[in-house]
């Protein structure tokens, strides 16, 4: 029988927003199905819906001419029903195996865990992904790539019938997505319906066969992908023409002196990095998964501790033990993983967006809330950001709208932030607010600021920066100029051996 997924007429609200309207498409087995749109679309609550997290207000699901309404996740991963969240489900403390067949461990008759059999299996299946890693390790000691890989080896290990794919590459390298590719072919040779959820219109093009446009909650329309082009599907989701997004930038020209200034750094993972950053300047950090660009800004910001090196900032020595001192230095950070990281989930968006600058929004020792409200709404407005009010909590957010408020905490009117570090920046942002991040990067940049940009998207790093610094293996390997850059100069870096260039 072949399968399918099909929602009719779903609706559903949250308190002021009306997340999903009358919403009705059909998934078939055998074929990979796109869905698409802005932040706040509706997409994130209709894989909640889909995987039991939430239940509609209106409306069915219906998987395989059943009705299905789940009162939580595990109902319908026991109906064959996997969902990978951008936001990974795993438990740091527990390995890499005990992660994967957490819902179904191997037991004998006495309920002691088979660890034989249990890593036996955990090592084939690693094995099948090509991928070099200890099925003992805890989940915690891997890049998060690896972290990512094992969200979806989990979901590969219950053969699932119906498997929604959210953001999955945004940490991968090329070669990790290269292997989820060939993964995502066979689960559609097998028959099995793949839902798959991305804003890089590459990817759609590369392994869909049908693409649902969402906007505003609603199902705008659908398409088959072999049918369509990336400009008017750009149009349709955002319901604009938004154009050749790089082109159009407004960027700086003329470089000030040098802002930051990175001699001999090292820490436990990083060694002899060194770099300028001049005012005005976009420098780029490129690198494979495990190169060591995060761990250089880490250490920047104050997390990991620095073993040797200097780090000098308008011409003065700095020694930055703790975020803190970074922060009031003029140094801060959005880090590559939000949620754990780079905000405050159960508090509030104005909350979120103060949190650096509570002083400056108090009166004595009680917070000014209008003054709070008035910078959230500023936020709110310059980036667009998708909320009925300043005090919906973080945690209900879109991802993208998530990200959005932690560059609008750093980039705020009380904020005398002078280096600007972001790092993955444009992880699980739509189309149309990558541009608005764009040009709030060459904005800033323009203000004579300086911004350190990381991204594994090297389209990004190939067009916004002045200046790229190519690492590996905790090496820098080598520096490039916006006219020296190509895709293959940077490769050829970022693979050559490391401490050698």
């Amino acid at each position: 029988m072949e399968q399918y997924v099909e929602f009719r007429g779903i609706g559903k609200a949250f308190p002021g927003v009306q997340a999903l309207k009358d919403v009705s498409f059909r998934m078939n087995g055998g074929r990979v199905t796109a869905l698409i749109g802005e932040n706040g679309a509706g997409k994130s609550t209709l894989l909640k819906i889909l995987s039991g997290d939430i239940a509609p207000d209106e409306g069915e699901l219906i998987i395989n001419g059943e009705r299905k309404r789940f009162s939580h996740p595990n109902e319908a991963i026991k109906t064959g029903v996997s969902v990978i969240y951008q936001e990974r489900q795993l438990i740091p403390a527990l390995s890499v195996m005990e992660n994967i067949f957490l819902d179904d461990l191997p037991c004998n008759r006495a309920g002691i865990l088979k660890l034989k059999e249990i890593r036996r299996q955990t090592r084939e299946i690693i094995d099948g992904f090509g991928l070099s890693i200890d099925p003992a390790i805890p989940v915690a000691r891997l890049p998060v790539a690896y972290q990512q890989m094992v969200e979806i080896m989990k979901a590969y290990r219950r053969n699932s019938r119906v498997i929604a794919f959210d953001e999955p590459t945004a940490p991968l390298t090329d070669a990790e997505i290269s292997v989820l590719f060939k993964l995502i072919a066979g689960l559609r040779d097998e028959g099995k319906v793949v839902l798959y959820v991305s804003h890089r219109m590459a990817e759609i093009f590369q392994v869909t066969d049908d693409i649902v446009i969402m906007k505003d909650g609603r199902l705008a329309e659908t398409r088959e992908t072999a049918e369509t082009d990336e400009r008017s599907l750009i149009s349709a989701m955002v319901g604009r023409d938004v154009g050749d997004t790089y082109s159009r930038l407004s960027r700086n020209d003329k470089l000030g002196d040098v802002l930051l200034e990175v001699s001999g750094l090292e820490t436990e993972r990083v060694h002899n990095v060194s770099f300028t950053l001049r005012r005005g300047e976009v420098l780029g950090f490129a690198g494979l998964v495990g190169a060591g660009r995060t761990e250089v800004m880490r250490a920047l910001f104050g997390v990991d501790k620095v073993l040797s090196g200097e780090i000098r900032l308008e011409g003065e020595t700095v020694s930055f033990t703790s975020p803190r001192r970074a922060i009031d230095a003029g140094v801060v950070l959005c880090p590559e993983d939000r949620k754990e990281q780079g905000l405050i989930l159960p508090r509030s968006i104005a909350e979120n967006i103060s949190s650096p600058v509570l002083k400056k929004v108090s009166r004595g020792a009680f917070i000014d809330r209008g003054a709070e409200k008035r910078l959230a709404d500023a936020a709110i407005e310059r980036y667009s950001i998708k909320t009925p009010t300043v005090e919906k909590i973080t945690y209900e957010l879109s991802g993208g709208n998530q990200q959005k408020v932690i560059l609008a905490r750093w980039t705020s009117d009380l904020m005398t932030t002078k280096v600007l570090i972001l790092d993955e920046p444009t992880k699980g942002i739509d189309v149309g607010a990558k541009a608005e991040v764009y040009q709030m990067v060459c904005d800033f940049a323009k203000e004579g600021k300086g911004v350190i940009f990381i991204s594994s998207e090297l389209t990004e790093v190939l067009s916004l920066c002045d200046r790229i610094v190519v690492m590996r293996e905790g090496y820098v390997n080598g520096e490039l100029t916006r006219e020296e850059a190509t895709e293959e100069s940077v490769l050829a870096l970022a693979m050559a051996d490391a401490g050698v260039m």
